[in-house]
């Protein structure tokens, strides 16, 4: 896919919407580093990010880049626990990060007020100024976003403030310029999307008409699949899904491959990228219904290597949502039909 530029209308698409919302997370990386700044200069001495079901999945890619790539401490943790069992390491030296795209999630606000009875700093990524984990935070860094554009915005937000932290400690001397590729990532997001979108109804008809699918990937990718399998095929699709790790694949869900089992594989550009590799060649003799989704054939002018192996889970889950837009009218289903989630007591 070398040419962005052609492609078919976009089916129930806001294109301004979508440049406001992705621009917006990225005109945060002043007020991030700001803060980053403030907290280490303060003798912040670890990180937690604790973030509540898909929230939570979206904060990986950036927690495994400092967990990989610096010396400072970093956690990702499940805040409903940590309620109930705590962290030696969560206190007064604690940066604590907190997603939540409406800011009224139980789970969140419940951490937040732990993590503030330890002296931790909370940050909030919040959509909303005026919501109850803004109030509780001690930086609300607010950006209006809804389900169908939050993925790349909690990516981009998360992947600065890491890098912010990496760049105080002398550990990513590109910072500069780094921010300066991710700023023409909005534009260049949207004309792959529009490129995409003939293969989005090809790859929403493939979900549409086979049984809920296996869902792998690996390294940066890997939060991706685990989210559009739980967040989009199971909650808003009633789709039985089996998210794995490509790590995993081969111990034990390999034996679930025949013919007629749909399996789909999400390619990153990091380091990880042979183990979703791995499981293509494998399941390419196993199953007659494979589909590969590659970050790596989307064109992206401009964006060096290095910054494109940061951003495969915001390339992935831009195009993702084009397959999601689909789905729902092929299915006849809603993407904000529920049954139970803040429907009932649970």
């Amino acid at each position: 896919m070398s040419d962005n530029r052609t492609g078919a209308a976009m089916l129930n698409f806001d294109e301004p919407r979508f440049l406001r919302i992705q621009s917006g997370a990225v005109a945060l990386a002043q007020p991030i580093t700001a803060a980053v700044d403030a907290l280490l200069d303060k003798g912040a001495a670890n990180l937690f990010f604790l973030g509540t079901g898909g929230a939570g999945l979206l904060m990986q890619p950036a927690f495994e880049l400092l967990r990989r790539r610096s010396g400072f401490p970093a956690y990702l943790e499940r805040p409903a626990e940590l309620v109930l069992t705590g962290h030696a390491a969560l206190g007064p030296q604690s940066i604590v990060v907190i997603p939540s795209l409406s800011g009224t999630t139980a789970e969140s606000l419940a951490v937040a007020e732990v993590a503030k009875a330890r002296g931790a700093a909370v940050i909030a990524l919040t959509g909303h100024g005026d919501s109850p984990l803004a109030a509780l935070a001690d930086y609300a860094l607010v950006n209006f976003a809804e389900d169908d554009t939050s993925c790349e915005s909690f990516y981009l937000q998360s992947l600065i403030l890491v890098l912010a932290v990496m760049r105080h400690r002398g550990e990513f001397a590109g910072f500069d310029a780094a921010l300066a590729e991710l700023a023409r990532l909005p534009a260049l997001l949207l004309e792959i999307k529009r490129a995409f979108e003939p293969q989005a109804r090809g790859m929403a008809a493939f979900i549409a008409e086979g049984a809920g699918p296996i869902v792998t990937a690996a390294g940066a990718a890997w939060p991706q699949a685990h989210y559009y399998g739980m967040c989009i095929l199971e909650e808003m699709q009633w789709i039985r899904t089996r998210p794995v790790h490509a790590s995993d694949f081969f111990h034990g869900t390999l034996e679930l491959v025949e013919p007629g089992v749909s399996l789909i594989v999400l390619k990153g550009e990091d380091e990880a990228r042979p183990l979703a590799e791995r499981v293509e060649r494998f399941a390419d003799g196993h199953t007659d219904r494979l589909l590969v989704l590659d970050a790596a054939a989307f064109a992206l002018p401009g964006i060096s290597a290095e910054v494109r192996a940061l951003i495969s889970p915001v390339i992935l889950a831009t195009v993702l949502e084009r397959v999601s837009a689909h789905l729902e009218v092929m299915r006849d289903h809603p993407l904000t039909t529920r049954r139970y989630y803040r429907r009932v007591a649970y």
